[in-house]
């Protein structure tokens, strides 16, 4: 562990996996498996190594939740709704989101403290694709201003507020559009996972004070990468698109489906600097270090090392 003075703990995998104690797998192969996001190297080892010991320490967090929740309610003399942990993910395009949102997702639902976990992401927040060409926003998809931040905000207030019957917007990647009319259901569930690129940034307008999508969170992850690990990454799976998702006739990108090996990563290159990596310099990366966790991936896209910060 780090010794130098910091608001985070630092670990590495051998000194993060022994905290898991004598907490028991409760996962198999085949379900490890079928949680890899594309060009994902997720692992047994690692789910067993980092994820299981994140799990108890999320375990421990939710319980303590719970007994405030109770303690207070006590206090105040009143019956209330049950109210979601809600437990925030970030981190840039292509870094291994999805992956971790849904192994965190599996485990935490094995405790019996909490078994209903439910995933939201926050593509469906996006414009639809119709407004973002009226705003001429479609370059700038992804970027905070390309989402509707008030159904978002008025999502997680509806959540939070114990409403049992809140609707999240379904995303296509397919179409890369908001499906219309069709919703994920969350009704109370004992934990909330929300994971998206810009969860944990904060509103700029200071004259007009709003609250912010990370204002609801109790717990929020990083997903880290060195940039050129990232960028690796992106261009290895957008050529892996192009050889399946992209060959579908119904794909909004199914224009690249018959692209050279050499105009895939160019294209992908292009993609990623005009768009992507602008938006983790401007607004994913300044806000790592507001997480209360931070798992750091090496080259093989395994974590080897994860920052917790003090309380």
């Amino acid at each position: 562990m780090n010794g130098t003075y910091s608001p985070y703990i630092t670990f590495t995998e051998k000194e993060w996996s022994k905290l898991r104690s004598v907490t028991p797998f409760p996962l198999t192969k085949e379900e490890v498996e079928n949680f890899r996001g594309i060009n994902d190297k997720l692992s047994v080892r690692e789910v067993s190594n980092i994820y299981l010991p994140l799990s108890r320490l999320l375990n421990l967090y939710v319980k303590a939740s719970q007994m405030l929740f109770k303690g207070t309610h006590d206090f105040l003399g009143k019956q209330g709704s049950k109210v979601p942990y809600i437990i925030g993910i970030a981190g840039s395009v292509g870094v291994g989101k999805s992956t971790t949102a849904r192994v965190i997702q599996a485990l935490l639902s094995r405790w019996p403290e909490h078994p209903r976990v439910d995933l939201v992401t926050t593509d469906g927040f996006l414009y639809p694709k119709h407004v973002l060409e009226e705003k001429g926003l479609m370059h700038r998809k992804g970027f905070p201003e390309s989402y509707d931040t008030k159904y978002l905000i008025d999502f997680l207030t509806a959540v939070k507020s114990g409403d049992p019957h809140v609707n999240a917007p379904l995303y296509s990647h397919v179409l890369y559009d908001r499906v219309p009319d069709e919703y994920t259901h969350i009704s109370q569930p004992d934990i909330l996972i929300l994971e998206g690129i810009n969860v944990l940034q904060q509103m700029q307008n200071f004259e007009t004070p709003q609250l912010s999508v990370s204002d609801f969170f109790d717990f929020s992850i990083y997903v880290d990468a060195d940039e050129s690990d990232i960028f690796r990454w992106y261009v290895e799976r957008f050529k892996i698109f192009c050889q399946t998702s992209f060959q579908n006739p119904d794909s909004y990108f199914h224009r690249y489906a018959s692209l050279s090996e050499e105009e895939a990563t160019n294209i992908a290159t292009n993609i990623w600097k005009d768009i992507n990596q602008k938006n983790l310099h401007e607004n994913i990366l300044p806000t790592r270090y507001r997480a209360d966790l931070i798992l750091r991936k090496g080259q093989d896209h395994g974590v080897e090392k994860i920052r917790m910060k003090q309380l």
